[in-house]
């Protein structure tokens, strides 16, 4: 069988595919990852084919703008219309005709999506397909059920096709049951296996007290250096007296400044291997970092920046396994103060606990290499080659 995997050019929606790609490569099934341009290197990282369709986006303009609340190019304001969802348009539009052009060649017999990766049913639909769409975090995009085959429309008409379903003929979820939204579509569930890139894995010695790990995604660093506020966070818990381990990337590490003594800094390392040895993780809430921390059975404090940490770190805190704090309340006294409380509060630990038995009671990818070829000999019609 043939699998077409497909993401836009962004690292941590790739990371979420690796290893269920993984597992049906080691099944004997034929895999190839397809994306823009700038994430071709990335895959390849991941021990992946690759495929390169379409062209980069700017999508950190794009969330700058509708963040940050600089106007469009050519707009006199803030306009009409979701700006996520004008993002995701925007990335289909520079992919679908490129991920159409390689299916025709490589004749899949599935594809599978990250769920704002829309070229991927579109694609999958012209082929005549079944399209796969594999979740990277909680479904925050189960609300949109009435807005995204509008949104599509446009380009299924382009392509000769009446309607386009964007939640395809399967959904794979990798999230614990208690973070799935009730409005959610059926789903079936996969055990989320932590993948944070390549790099070689740093592991902590054991701690002799409390160990705090705070970290920022990659995203928030992007946009603005003002919206990066691991420093500021990691100067806010120092007096705690905890240990703090600031896991930041390369490009992030000159933002840093000076920060206290003791403080141990870690460049590049996958969050997985570090978190193992932590007893909570201070971050943005960001899918993966949610996910990781939950695989180790660690408690979260969540300060969100972006609409979708928001909703991450509210499915974490609807739980009992973390805690949401509004940037704008995240003063050096509130983190402390929150810290404090998650570092103490049994309920907590046993919430994260919860959710770390449930994930890890989900089946392997390995398990769900089965559904996907159940999807692609369902009963369907190819496009003809004339």
């Amino acid at each position: 069988m043939r699998l077409l995997f497909t993401t836009w050019a962004w690292p941590s929606h790739l990371y979420a595919l690796v290893t269920q790609a993984w597992a049906c490569r080691a099944a004997g099934h034929e895999v190839l990852v397809a994306s823009q341009p700038a994430l071709a290197a990335e895959i390849g990282r991941c021990g992946l084919p690759a495929a390169v369709v379409g062209h980069d986006v700017d999508a950190v303009a794009m969330v700058r703008r509708y963040v940050i609340g600089a106007p469009r190019p050519g707009a006199g304001g803030r306009g009409g219309g979701p700006r996520a969802a004008e993002m995701f348009l925007a990335h289909a539009e520079s992919m679908t005709d490129g991920l159409i052009a390689l299916a025709a060649g490589f004749r899949p017999d599935v594809v599978v999506y990250e769920p704002t990766a829309l070229a991927g049913p579109l694609a999958a639909a012209v082929q005549g397909v079944p399209a796969v769409r594999h979740l990277y975090g909680t479904d925050l995009l189960a609300r949109a059920g009435t807005v995204l085959p509008g949104l599509l429309a446009p380009l299924a008409e382009r392509y000769g096709l009446d309607a386009v379903d964007p939640f395809g003929a399967l959904t794979v979820d990798p999230t614990p049951p208690s973070l799935r939204p009730p409005a959610a579509p059926s789903a079936v569930p996969v055990r989320y296996v932590p993948y944070n890139g390549g790099s070689r894995p740093v592991t902590l010695p054991k701690p002799a007290g409390p160990r705090v790990c705070v970290t920022w995604g990659h995203t928030m660093a992007k946009l603005s250096a003002r919206r990066f506020l691991l420093p500021d966070v990691v100067r806010a818990l120092h007096p705690l007296g905890v240990e703090l381990v600031a896991a930041v990337s390369a490009a992030q590490a000159p933002l840093l400044g000076r920060l206290p003594e003791g403080v141990r800094v870690v460049v590049d390392a996958p969050l997985h291997g570090l978190l193992d040895a932590c007893d909570l993780v201070v971050a943005h809430g960001g899918a993966g970092t949610v996910l990781t921390a939950l695989h180790h059975g660690v408690p979260l404090l969540l300060v969100p920046q972006l609409p979708d940490h928001a909703g991450h770190a509210g499915a974490v805190a609807g739980v009992g396994a973390g805690r949401l704090l509004p940037a704008a309340d995240a003063t050096p006294e509130r983190l402390r103060e929150e810290c404090r409380r998650l570092l103490t509060d049994g309920a907590v630990r046993a919430g994260a606990r919860r959710l770390q038995e449930e994930m890890h009671r989900q089946p392997p990818p390995s398990a769900r290499v089965g559904d996907l070829v159940s999807a692609a000999r369902r009963p369907r019609e190819r496009p003809s080659d004339d």
